[in-house]
């Protein structure tokens, strides 16, 4: 009897620590067996999260074996986890069967034992799942596609594998029309047509908001796309609304090299994008050139730090002049990549920076590079002017940014008047707060500030209005064009100049290229002109010449 009872708990342990290939059947059928030995006929387990649950009977009851009446109680074990969840378990016998002695009592305790122990494992196990990878309104997340897209590479790779990112169109006015309780159920519904379309060729999670991602077989393709133009989903009775959506689509290529699963977000996400903007745009499928952006994107992040570190970053220097006697007045300090003795152009470089803050560092450090020019030339006795520098605004979530700003000028002992700050406008109200505190700042302690960009925006007039700034400066679309109507613009133009004019800030207009354009800043009271009409932007040694002639 012995042996035989060890045999039964070596099966029953065997299944209950084999993780990798853990199998309810297979766990089932040793129960089976090891209630057999001790003549019982039935066993139930119960779980509950908590003793008001139990209380309440809100919980799971599971019968894993019945062979017969249940009618005397052989065995009760009932346990308390440390979270509080409650775990039972109650074996049966017939009535006419020879109760167990005390030797078989304390197997059976501990053969029962042992199953409330798997029963808890599995429920953590379900609850982990539960809070690991699905989010608080239930739906499967982005570590959950994640894990998917990590187990397929594992299983064979994305042949004939399509990943999609979608966006359900005009949400916000289902939400407004309808309220957010309907709102919520047309999305679940939405999300619940999809999720049954895919099966088990697939999956699909929710990104956050009324954005999704799914991966599936290239077979559910044309399905898909009928999903995303339209399906009717029912929110209280028999009424329904029609859902679409917008998509980013990438068909993921037979040679594809999957490193990581961000390979494949960095695709569908800017596919899904370019989806939104489009006006009746429902699919954009991931292209070469949003492949050879990624690659960029990837690239310019692998290589900023140590780019930084080796000062392969430099500040080209474009002159501001006085357009009546072509003086030189100033500078704006503008940013350039030098690699491999190439100049990498901005707009390959500045864009990625501007996705996280990275370009904050970057901005310091054209800063830093500022300050420490002018300190020399100061200490060369050289005509020193007014040198500007772009910030983005990404700083604006910096709290500390005036005193970093001013530690930075300090440090290479630049006087205030030398350093001018320009900022693009805000798009939010609260962003528009903490430009108004910086520049407030800036203002009294002596350090210039322009407005970047004027009148690109919708709140220009605002700024001006509420903000103390130094300088104005008018951004190149303002500019009467050769295919415009160049009444109506110079109109336009006069009007801004006046303006600063009358509010006492300097007024300069960038991106001037035209002895034309001259004249008209000239007759407008617009004094000060930067563009390629007088120069480009120049590295520090050109530079230095021009400063060192002082007039054009």
């Amino acid at each position: 009897m012995d042996q035989s009872f060890l045999e039964h708990f070596e099966n029953l342990i065997d299944q209950m620590v084999d993780y990798e290939h853990y199998s309810r059947e297979k766990m089932l059928i040793v129960l089976r067996d090891t209630a057999r030995y001790f003549h019982l006929t039935r066993v139930e387990t119960e779980f509950y999260k908590n003793a008001t649950d139990e209380k309440d009977g809100i919980g799971e009851i599971t019968r894993d074996f019945d062979e017969g009446p249940a009618d005397k109680v052989a065995l009760h074990k009932r346990l308390v986890s440390k979270s509080g969840a409650i775990i039972a378990g109650t074996a049966y016998m017939a009535q006419d069967t020879e109760p167990l002695d005390e030797k078989q009592l304390r197997r059976l305790d501990l053969c029962l034992r042992s199953m409330l122990a798997l029963l808890s494992r599995n429920r953590m196990q379900n609850a982990i799942e539960q809070l690991a990878y699905h989010d608080m309104d239930g739906y499967p997340n982005f570590p959950y596609y994640y894990r998917y897209l990590e187990r397929l590479n594992e299983n064979g790779g994305f042949k004939d594998q399509i990943a999609m990112m979608f966006n359900i169109r005009q949400f916000s006015i289902i939400n407004r029309d309808l309220g957010p309780a309907a709102g919520d159920k047309i999305m679940h519904g939405y999300f619940d047509a999809i999720n049954e379309m895919i099966g088990d060729k697939g999956c699909v999670c929710h990104v956050g908001g009324d954005n999704f991602a799914a991966i599936f077989s290239a077979e559910l393709l044309e399905p898909m796309k009928k999903a995303m133009n339209g399906l009717p989903v029912k929110y209280s009775g028999n009424d329904q609304v029609m859902v679409s959506a917008c998509a980013g689509v990438f068909i993921i290529p037979p040679d594809f090299v999957f490193n990581r699963p961000a390979d494949i977000a960095e695709m569908i996400f800017p596919a899904c994008q370019a989806a939104k903007l489009e006006k009746d745009g429902r699919i954009v499928y991931a292209n070469k050139k949003i492949v050879e952006e990624k690659e960029n994107t990837s690239r310019v992040r692998r290589y900023f730090e140590n780019a930084l570190e080796k000062q392969d970053f430099q500040a080209y220097y474009q002159p501001k002049v006085d357009v009546q006697n072509g003086k030189l007045i100033g500078a704006e300090a503008l940013c350039r990549w030098i690699k491999n003795g190439e100049v990498v152009p901005p707009a390959q470089f500045i864009p990625v920076l501007e996705q996280n803050t990275d370009i904050c560092k970057l901005d310091f450090y054209i800063l830093e590079q500022v300050c420490k020019n002018i300190h020399r030339w100061l200490s060369e006795g050289r005509n020193v002017v007014r040198i500007s520098v772009n910030l983005s605004r990404k700083h604006l979530l910096n709290p500390n940014l005036l005193e970093d700003i001013v530690r930075i000028i300090d440090r290479n002992k630049v006087p205030y008047k030398y350093i001018e700050i320009e900022l693009t406008e805000s798009t939010t109200e609260a962003d528009f707060k903490k430009m108004q505190r910086l520049v407030d700042g800036l203002q009294e302690i002596g350090i210039s500030t322009a407005v970047d960009d004027f009148g690109t925006g919708y709140s220009s007039l605002r700024l001006v209005r509420e903000l103390p700034w130094k300088v104005i400066k008018i951004d190149r679309s303002l500019l009467p064009g050769e295919n415009e109507n160049k009444k109506m613009s110079t109109l336009v133009f006069s009007h801004i100049a006046a303006l600063a004019k009358d509010m006492g800030i300097e007024c300069i207009t960038e991106g001037v290229e035209t002895a034309e354009q001259i004249e008209l800043l000239r007759s407008n009271d617009c004094p000060f002109a930067q563009g390629f009409f007088y120069d480009k932007p120049l590295p520090l040694e050109e530079f230095e010449k021009r400063l060192d002639i002082g007039k054009y």
